[in-house]
């Protein structure tokens, strides 16, 4: 492990009250305040997603993809193990590895040749000994000069159901104890042991502060009011049968949903995205058909603080992938996904409702737009705060969807994490 200088922070950001139900501007705007985010949340005290074994199922396989902002790789082993190693040379500091995935016997680095094994230890440096010239030895690396010692950086790694974490803090709690007993049970209903496999790639740039999209998808009070696709047709509207839960420190939560009748229902036909006259050209975009491993919900968005989304809305399963890019930027990266023993039919139909979602889906379109322009405001004004006191001011699982605790449970554990 290489040691990491030490950095400078901020003082704490000024909040109204002691609780979490009104978030100052400047938790978006504040660069300093961002690095700190980095160091504390992403590369120290958490696991991180980083993909789906799915993505790397052949020795040497390998998928480029960031923790933060380093970037990383995930690496199936020629023993069909797993690595995660940070792509920076042991040498120079070059990020050396430029494709999003390949297959390679070993990795090295263009700038000077340096190679390492699949797993990061440091097998090959041109030169070493030196070069023969004129009956002597000119020049190589020093006597005591020892490749164990420069391997790559190393990331302690967790892979549960097909899915792999990983973490550059080798201290970090178990996967399982990071997740808690709540989360952990939509995450193995998701995940049940099935084999997936991988229906494609979107990617989107959002010009926003990361955690808007943690919020996004902690935040029931919008799907029905801003997505007319959601209330027109039933998918996810307010008076749908439904459920918030978080973990023990509130950080992760599972938005868990059941589908009400599309129509005309009193509560929705005031809400003006509430469209009763649209139709489908093609309605196999609802053809959803109710699968085993569900249960009762049809949608269920899990948020894993700090870095991805587990999607399923009704046949759609996906991961989203938060990468930070600045503290007003962030790409979103998504990965449907479906399992091995899905019909060809099942495969067709988890293709057309991911149409649903994505930088041009029907309803995922809305959330970048309503991010960016969320960033602007505080970009203008940024000593003013928002308000989350939907449902009251407190923090607590909910039976029902008209609330926002589960945005003020995350700021909840922010304040615990950040200002300590």
């Amino acid at each position: 492990m290489h040691e990491c200088p030490v950095t400078v922070f901020p003082q704490q950001i000024r909040w109204e009250t002691d609780g979490t139900s009104r978030i100052p501007f400047q938790a978006y705007t504040d660069e300093a305040l961002y690095r700190k985010e980095l160091d504390r949340l992403f590369y120290n005290g958490h696991w991180c997603y980083v993909g789906l074994e799915a993505e790397i199922p052949n020795a040497g396989d390998f998928k480029r993809t960031v923790i933060g902002e380093r970037s990383v790789l995930l690496v199936r082993d020629k023993d069909a193990s797993i690595h995660v190693v940070e792509n920076v040379c042991a040498h120079r500091g070059m990020a050396f590895c430029r494709e999003r995935h390949g297959n390679r016997d070993s990795l090295t680095c263009p700038y000077h040749q340096w190679n390492y094994t699949l797993s990061g230890d440091l097998q090959g440096v041109p030169f070493r000994r030196g070069v023969k010239q004129d009956g002597k030895v000119n020049g190589g690396m020093p006597a005591d000069f020892q490749p164990a010692d420069h391997g790559l950086t190393k990331l302690k790694v967790a892979t549960r159901g097909g899915v792999v974490f990983a973490s550059f803090d080798h201290g970090v709690a178990p996967l399982e104890d990071f997740l808690g007993p709540e989360i952990l049970g939509y995450f193995d209903r998701l995940f049940d042991g099935r084999k997936l496999t991988i229906l494609g790639y979107n990617r989107q740039r959002i010009p926003g502060n990361w955690k808007l999209m943690q919020e996004n998808i902690k935040d029931p009070y919008h799907p029905g009011l801003l997505h007319t696709w959601f209330v027109t047709f039933g998918l996810w509207r307010a008076d749908n049968k439904s459920q918030l839960l978080m973990d023990a420190q509130h950080r992760h939560a599972a938005m868990v949903s059941t589908r009400g009748a599309a129509g005309k229902a009193a509560d929705v036909t005031q809400v003006s995205s509430f469209k009763a006259g649209m139709q489908l050209h093609d309605p196999r975009f609802l053809d959803i058909v109710h699968e085993d491993w569900w249960g009762a919900p049809t949608a269920v968005m899990m948020t894993v603080f700090p870095s991805v989304i587990f999607q399923q809305q009704v046949n759609s399963v996906s991961t989203r992938h938060i990468q930070p890019d600045g503290q007003g930027a962030f790409d979103f990266v998504w990965t449907h996904f479906g399992f091995e023993d899905d019909s060809q039919e099942m495969t067709q139909r988890r293709l057309r409702q991911a149409n649903l979602f994505g930088p041009a889906g029907f309803v995922s379109a809305d959330d970048g737009e309503v991010i960016e322009w969320s960033q602007e405001g505080f970009e203008t004004k940024p000593a003013h705060r928002t308000l989350a006191e939907l449902g009251g001011r407190e923090v607590g699982d909910t039976d029902h969807m008209v609330t926002e605790t589960l945005i003020r449970g995350m700021y909840e554990y922010w304040r615990k994490v950040m200002e300590a």
